[in-house]
C-alpha cells in the first residue's frame, strides 16, 4: 500500500500563535493491485467499515461501484478519529477568510435572514449535538461566509410546521436540511412546485443492509426486482423510482414500511423482507443499538442512492433568488478556503466514534 501525505486535512494539536508542529492526519492514497475500499479502510483506519468514508469522498473517481477502484487512482484520504496519520511536524497556519468580491454580494432587503431548523436529525440536526449537528454547524459557518450581514437560526421542534406555514408564508428565510425529491421525474412534487434547494450541504449513502446468512447481490436495478425491501412508514421514497428504476410505482419490489427503524430489522433477522433500505449513518446506529453486528452489513457493491441535504426557501419568499444565492455563495466560500472539510472531518470523528 502507498500512503502519501498530498495535503494534511487535519491538526492534531491546536494552533498557537497562528502556527504549531503537529503530527499530519489524511492524505492520499494510490490504489496499488488487489487493492478494495474494505482493505484500504482497514489498513488507514482500522475499521474496515469506513470504506463509505473513502468511497464518499472519491465518488467522482470511482464512479457508481465502490468495489470498482483501478489500480493507479490517487485517493483523497479524509483524516476521521485522528486516523490515519504519519509521522513528521508540519507547521499549520489558518485558513484565510473568503469573502464575496465588492459589486457581487446578493442584494438583500432584510437587514437579517431567519434560518429555521429542528432537532431529534442526529447527526445532523439537534440542539444536544455538538454545535448544534453536522448540517447546523455547516449552515452556521456558510452564512458566516455569505456576505448579508447578521442572521440567525431558530429551532422549532415540530417539523411538520415548517414547510407550512412557517417557510411558505415567509414567516421565517430559509428551512434545513430537507431532502430533495426527484424533481425531474416528479415535477408536481409538493417540494419541487414550492421551493428552491441550496446546493447540497452533505451528501450521504442510501444502502442497502442484508443478513450475512442471507447477503443478497446488487450489481444493477435488475438484481432488486422481485425483493422486499424495508424503509420505515413516514421516510422519504422517491430514490426507489427515480431516474426509470420505478421500483414502488411499477409494483417491480414489495415495499413493507413498518413504524419504526427497529421493526425493520426484527423484519430482516426473521426473513420477511430481503433488505432494509436507509441512510448509512440510521442504519450502522441500528446495527450498535440493536446489537446485530456480525449479523447484518451493508451491501458494499454499491449504493442505492446518493442523498443530499438542502436547505429551502419558498418560491413564495419575496426575496428568493437572492436568499439561496447568498446560502449558495457561503457553501462555496466555506469550501474553498477549507472550512467544510474540516467541519465535516471533526463531526465525522465523533459519528464513527459512537458507531
Amino acid at each position: 500500500m502507498r500512503f502519501s501525505l498530498a495535503a494534511a486535512t487535519y491538526v492534531a494539536t491546536a494552533l498557537v500563535a497562528g502556527t504549531a508542529a503537529a503530527q499530519a492526519c489524511g492524505g492520499s492514497y494510490t490504489v496499488t493491485s488487489g487493492d478494495t475500499l474494505s482493505q484500504i479502510a482497514n489498513e488507514l483506519y482500522d475499521d474496515s467499515r469506513k470504506w463509505s468514508v473513502i468511497y464518499n469522498t472519491n465518488r467522482a473517481l470511482i464512479g457508481d461501484s465502490p468495489n470498482r477502484v483501478q489500480v493507479g487512482q490517487n485517493l483523497n484520504i479524509p483524516c476521521v478519529g485522528g486516523l490515519p496519520v504519519l509521522g513528521g511536524a508540519l507547521t499549520a497556519t489558518a485558513a484565510p477568510a473568503t469573502t464575496s468580491p465588492v459589486g457581487q454580494r446578493p442584494a438583500l432587503s432584510a437587514s437579517s435572514l431567519r434560518l429555521l431548523t429542528a432537532g431529534d436529525f442526529a447527526p445532523f440536526t439537534d440542539e444536544e449535538l455538538e454545535n448544534g449537528g453536522l448540517i447546523t454547524e455547516i449552515v452556521d459557518a456558510s452564512m458566516q461566509n455569505a456576505g448579508v450581514g447578521e442572521y440567525s437560526i431558530s429551532w422549532v421542534n415540530d417539523w411538520s410546521s415548517h414547510l407550512d406555514p412557517l417557510l411558505s408564508n415567509a414567516m421565517l428565510d430559509a428551512g434545513f436540511p430537507w431532502y430533495k425529491p426527484d424533481c425531474d421525474g416528479d415535477p408536481a412534487n409538493y417540494r419541487c412546485e414550492n421551493f428552491h434547494f441550496s446546493d447540497p450541504m452533505f451528501e450521504m449513502l442510501i444502502l442497502l443492509f442484508t443478513t450475512n446468512a442471507n447477503p443478497i447481490t446488487f450489481n444493477s436495478d435488475a438484481d432488486i426486482v422481485g425483493k422486499t425491501l424495508c424503509r420505515p412508514a413516514g421516510y422519504f421514497t422517491h430514490d426507489l423510482d427515480k431516474n426509470g428504476r420505478n421500483w414502488v410505482k411499477e409494483a417491480k419490489i414489495t415495499l413493507k414500511q413498518p413504524d419504526s427503524v427497529a421493526d425493520c430489522f426484527e423484519m430482516l433477522t426473521d426473513g420477511d423482507v430481503d433488505a432494509v433500505a436507509l441512510n448509512e449513518f440510521t442504519g450502522r446506529t441500528a446495527i450498535k443499538d440493536l446489537e446485530l453486528g456480525g449479523r447484518v452489513a451493508p451491501v458494499q457493491s454499491r449504493p442505492l442512492s446518493i442523498e443530499g441535504l438542502h436547505v429551502l426557501v419558498s418560491k413564495n419568499h419575496p426575496n428568493a433568488e437572492n436568499v439561496m444565492a447568498a446560502i449558495n455563495q457561503g457553501l462555496d466560500a466555506i469550501k474553498e478556503n477549507g472550512t467544510y472539510q474540516q467541519v465535516i472531518n471533526r463531526h465525522m470523528s465523533r459519528i464513527w466514534s459512537e458507531l
